[in-house]
């Protein structure tokens, strides 16, 4: 059976990335490794890792994206808590014989090389949880 490794990260949907910055950078003292624009997600990311996993602030860069949607709908706020998980595909066909209903039904590859995967709220009492393969 396919399993989950760890807690990837945590991702925040921001407004505004240099007030964001403001709190979790200067204030708690995260250190920031990378502020990345991602296309394929129309969104800016900034990765700030700590004890072996990541807040990523995201901000979206076009008010048509599913980020932009999102934050529109729910403003500011934690969007989606990501699991790492050691088979991806075979993890996405457990959670689909047990009737979890799944966003994404193929696994995507990000720019990094990453497989991932959404699961959908409905089935995990309204969080959006993304499976992450590296």
């Amino acid at each position: 059976m396919p399993k989950i490794k760890s807690v990837n990260h945590v991702a925040v949907v921001v407004d505004d990335m240099q007030k964001s910055l403001a709190f979790w950078r200067d204030a708690l003292g995260i250190e920031l490794h990378e502020l990345r624009d991602v296309p394929a997600e129309n969104s800016q990311v900034a990765f700030l890792p700590i004890a072996g996993a990541e807040v990523e602030l995201v901000l979206p860069t076009t008010d048509d994206s599913g980020i932009a949607k999102y934050l529109a709908k729910r403003g500011p706020g934690m969007h989606h808590i990501c699991l790492e998980v050691d088979d991806i595909a075979g993890m996405m066909s457990h959670l689909k014989l047990k009737g979890i209903r799944l966003i994404n039904e193929q696994p995507r590859t990000g720019a990094d090389g990453k497989q991932y995967a959404f699961i959908h709220p409905e089935s995990t009492g309204g969080v959006l949880v993304e499976l992450y393969q590296i």
